[in-house]
This record gives C-alpha cells, structure tokens and sequence, in this order.
C-alpha cells in the first residue's frame, strides 16, 4: 500500500499524487462519487489504476490516504 494524496486542480478536476514515485496524473473514473459514500478503484489518465478504502462521505480536499495498486500500468 502507498501513501498518495488527491487534490483538485486548477480546472477542477481530482488530481492523484504518488509522492514515492513523484507520479501526478489526473484522475478520470472513481467507483463511488456519491454523498453516502467516496473511494474504491480510481482509474488514472495513464491508464494506471488503484483502490482506496471508500469513505462514508466526501472528503475535504486535498487529502492523504493509502491506496492499494490494481495493476501493473503505468
């Protein structure tokens, strides 16, 4: 498990960060964006995809959390 953070962007959009590797990328897909309930597998524009334990609401950002590596790309 990695430590990345998640912030918005100067367009709006989520912004993934992988201090360990100094990856940034932004975030296209999250499996639940809803008021009850934040997180699972987000997929990266890189095609890079990793999980984070949902949350019961959405966060105040930027944030820090652990994220688990779904796949190999990148």
């Amino acid at each position: 498990m990695a430590n990345i953070m998640i912030r918005r962007d100067a367009k709006g959009a989520l912004s993934f960060y992988l201090p360990k590797r100094d990856l940034e990328d932004t975030i296209v897909s999250i499996e639940f964006d809803q008021p009850d309930k934040w997180g699972g597998a987000i997929r990266l524009n890189n095609g890079g995809a990793y999980y984070i334990e949902p949350l019961t609401s959405p966060p105040s950002l930027p944030i820090s959390l652990r994220a688990k590596r779904l796949d190999g790309a990148e």
